[in-house]
């Protein structure tokens, strides 16, 4: 009698262990784990402050050994609960001036997923899915801390990593062919975590049925060519882009936006050239044979890595061509920049240096950098007098960049994009943004500067000092415009400041900024100065 009672104890173990692992994010106690069951085994993760996080979950097989530069495969089973408390490895990358520390790894395909505790496939909620910025030479998924988004939000939250630089954009003609196309990489990598989260979505309590991609700099980039990209048809409902415009101006050489595939390959043939692989006969064996960092050290300096159109089926046209064309895809979009957008890059460009342009070189760098001609630039020196900057070049520059890189672009995105589908359009207009942790401020005003509206959606993401109580209240208003966005394609609900649509030929976006009156309607053609860069 006893073994037999035992016999049926056991077997309703059994029964309540299988049972909680195939339901989606079955949860322990607060601050206790989490388990959930993926199409490729069982995860377990963290259970705390109303929501399950999931680390380092592989979405594709490594692209390691004879699998470098090639187009990612799905993600092998594993037996047993696979540990999803830590993050897996950043994709190789040198590190940046911003955070983003170096990595010599190339096992890097993992994703992370935040979910709320309530999450069910009873009661799903909407997927947000985050492409990281960095110029497409550095970041990774795990430094978005999505917890406070998952949680005030109500949505699933992905973030992930793709392979960067040389292992995601080198398009090499030695490398082409034969099932594989170096120079998209990281686009095949990001369109396999979306199959990945259409086919796990579930699993966690998230709609697979609903999915958002959101991403800023180059995330947003990205995400022109996900409107147009034939692999990315169907993937996603909706798209929010920040600090990315299809039609960006970027003044230091190659452009981030996708560039034609010879400009791609000849930046590939020159870092093949410093690696020692000049010969395209042995080339693609010699990229091969080199170590992470030797192909690291022949890639700085270069400028440039990212998409590539043209002679590829993975971005067969230009996007932005497209998109003017009326040939992207007409889910809803939101879209912005930041209202000083280009101080970042500016700081950056003063680190790289050595210091601040002199004085005296401020005109022939503005001529440089914007490609104008004598009569252009003195145009220029007069509508952006030093004198108005205090002689600082530094604040002077990052206006002038601001204006003519970023805003003035993101008017003609927007245009662009209210005339393909629902458009809603942003400036992020905290003055105030606390600047990034571990870099030093310049001696002229920071502003609401690239990546400052980071640490309002996610936790940890290049954050300085802690927000204000103010810009706390900002924070919580992007977190429900964001999500009630992915949830219904519209950022507007009871509550929050009124949300306007563009209009075609519009130039007007919401401003969101602490303080009362700060999230309101300004007109952006008007603020940057664009008639003066139209007419220039």
């Amino acid at each position: 009698m006893k073994s037999a009672l035992r016999a049926i104890l056991v077997v309703a173990v059994i029964l309540l262990t299988v049972l909680g692992a195939t339901a989606p994010a079955t949860a322990g106690p607060p601050g206790g784990r989490a388990v959930a069951r993926t199409e490729n085994g069982l995860v377990r993760g963290i259970s705390a402050d109303g929501v399950e996080v999931y680390q380092g979950i592989p979405y594709a097989t490594p692209p390691v050994g004879d699998r470098r530069w090639r187009t990612p495969e799905p993600a092998a089973d594993w037996a047993g609960i696979r540990d999803a408390t830590r993050p897996g490895a950043a994709c190789a990358q040198a590190g940046d001036f911003i955070g983003d520390p170096p990595s010599d790894a190339e096992d890097c395909l993992y994703l992370n997923v935040t979910t709320p505790r309530h999450a069910s496939a009873r009661r799903p909620v909407p997927v947000m899915v985050w492409l990281h910025g960095g110029g497409f030479q550095w970041g990774s998924g795990s430094i978005y801390g999505a917890e406070r988004l998952a949680a005030r939000g109500d949505v699933m939250v992905v973030t992930l990593n793709y392979r960067l630089n040389v292992f995601g954009f080198l398009a090499h003609p030695s490398l082409a062919g034969a099932g594989q196309d170096a120079g998209n990489l990281g686009v095949e990598d990001q369109q396999a975590a979306l199959r990945w989260v259409r086919r796990n979505a579930g699993a966690f309590g998230g709609d697979p049925k609903n999915v958002t991609i959101f991403g800023e700099s180059a995330g947003a980039q990205v995400s022109c060519a996900h409107l147009t990209a034939p692999g990315s048809r169907g993937l996603f409902e909706r798209v929010i882009m920040q600090s990315g415009p299809c039609t960006l101006n970027w003044p230091y050489g190659d452009t981030w936006r996708a560039k034609p595939r010879a400009g791609a390959e000849e930046i590939a043939l020159a870092v093949a050239a410093k690696a020692g692989c000049a010969d395209p006969a042995t080339a693609e064996a010699c990229l091969r044979s080199k170590s992470v960092a030797e192909l690291l050290a022949a890639d700085a300096g270069e400028h440039g890595h990212g998409p590539s159109f043209g002679g590829n089926p993975v971005i067969p046209e230009d996007p932005a061509r497209l998109l003017a064309a009326g040939r992207a895809a007409a889910v809803p979009v939101l879209h912005g920049t930041t209202r000083d957008e280009h101080v970042t890059f500016q700081v950056g460009m003063e680190l790289m240096t050595g210091g601040p342009v002199p004085p005296q070189a401020y005109g022939p760098t503005l001529r440089q950098f914007l490609r104008l001609d004598a009569e252009q630039t003195d145009r220029v020196l007069r509508e952006y007098p030093l004198g108005d900057f205090g002689g600082s070049t530094g604040a002077a520059m990052s206006a002038v960049l601001t204006d003519w890189a970023w805003a003035c672009p993101a008017v003609r995105t927007n245009d662009l994009l209210a005339r393909r589908g629902p458009t809603y359009a942003f400036e992020f207009a905290d003055r105030n943004a606390p600047w990034l942790g571990g870099t030093d401020a310049p001696d002229y005003p920071t502003g609401a500067f690239h990546a400052g509206e980071l640490q309002y959606l996610f936790s940890g993401a290049y954050a300085g000092r802690p927000l204000t109580a103010g810009q706390r209240r900002l924070s919580d208003r992007m977190i429900d415009y964001w999500t009630t966005f992915a949830r219904t394609g519209d950022p507007n609900r009871p509550g929050l400041p009124v949300w306007s649509k563009v209009r075609p030929g519009d130039t007007r976006v919401q401003a969101l900024a602490p303080g009362a009156g700060g999230v309101r309607p300004v007109d952006l053609h008007r603020e940057h100065n664009c008639g003066f860069w139209d007419g220039l």
